[in-house]
């Protein structure tokens, strides 16, 4: 099994000079969680400057999104070689709110992961249900057809050579959690749908993961790590999360 992996999606917050006193903050104390890989995800204007701050440290950068398209007349689009080039090594894939509100579809999600892994990057394909599906009783089938559409595109071996992190997209940014039962048996759900050829995937818990509910969730057996959001906003705060995966 690798490192266990927190990541940091930071979304659309912050100026360049917080952005910079934020990863620099990180970098000063990576050593109190040197077990586990870190990962940070700034909104992608600052990425040039945040590679900077990490640069001799284990810190790796993250693109909060990318193009499904390798180059080409896509107006204000960003493709997979630029962000190899301003030194990420990871990519989300799939994110609720990019399926939500900017209306993504299982087939897109698809085509980036493919175009993510043909680049170089690691993409964390994220999967999740709504509030409705959730009591609708649909949990494991959306997980599931949103993770075959993706097996599909580019089979098994690739798609567990990459991350999963599951987000229930009711629990994100509302401070709502899964228990960690809830989170377990979807996780688990994940882990068998991947077979033998995933037990060695990292499987990320996100959904409003903070230092006060992230220990009973990492102590699950399946969950390998949290995708972070809000609490990666604070250094001290989602160094505590890390922490808390050793």
């Amino acid at each position: 099994m690798a490192k266990p992996l927190i990541a940091g999606n930071w979304k659309m917050h912050g100026t360049a000079v917080e952005a910079a006193a934020l990863a620099r903050q990180l970098v000063e104390n990576e050593h109190s969680c040197a077990a586990v890989q870190l990962v940070i995800f700034p909104p992608i204007l600052h990425l040039g400057l945040v590679a900077l701050e990490l640069s001799g440290s284990s810190i790796a950068l993250g693109a909060q999104n990318m193009s499904e398209h390798e180059s080409g007349a896509f107006t204000g689009e960003v493709s997979a070689d630029m962000l190899k080039e301003a030194g990420c090594t990871y990519t989300l894939v799939g994110h609720s709110e990019r399926r939500t509100l900017f209306g993504e579809v299982d087939g897109t999600v698809a085509d980036k992961f493919e175009t993510a892994q043909r680049s170089g990057l690691v993409p964390i394909l994220c999967v999740g249900e709504t509030l409705q599906q959730r009591q609708q009783g649909l949990t494991l089938d959306v997980i599931a057809e949103q993770i075959n559409t993706v097996r599909e595109k580019v089979g098994l071996k690739n798609i567990c050579s990459g991350v999963v992190a599951y987000e229930p997209v009711w629990a994100i940014g509302t401070g709502e959690v899964a228990s960690p039962e809830q989170a377990q048996l979807v996780h688990r759900a994940i882990r068998e749908l991947l077979g033998s050829s995933g037990v060695s995937t990292s499987l990320l818990y996100g959904g409003s993961v903070k230092a006060s509910n992230a220990a009973e969730l990492f102590a699950q057996p399946d969950i390998d790590g949290g995708l972070v959001g809000g609490a990666s906003l604070e250094a001290d705060e989602f160094l505590k999360i890390a922490q808390l995966m050793t």
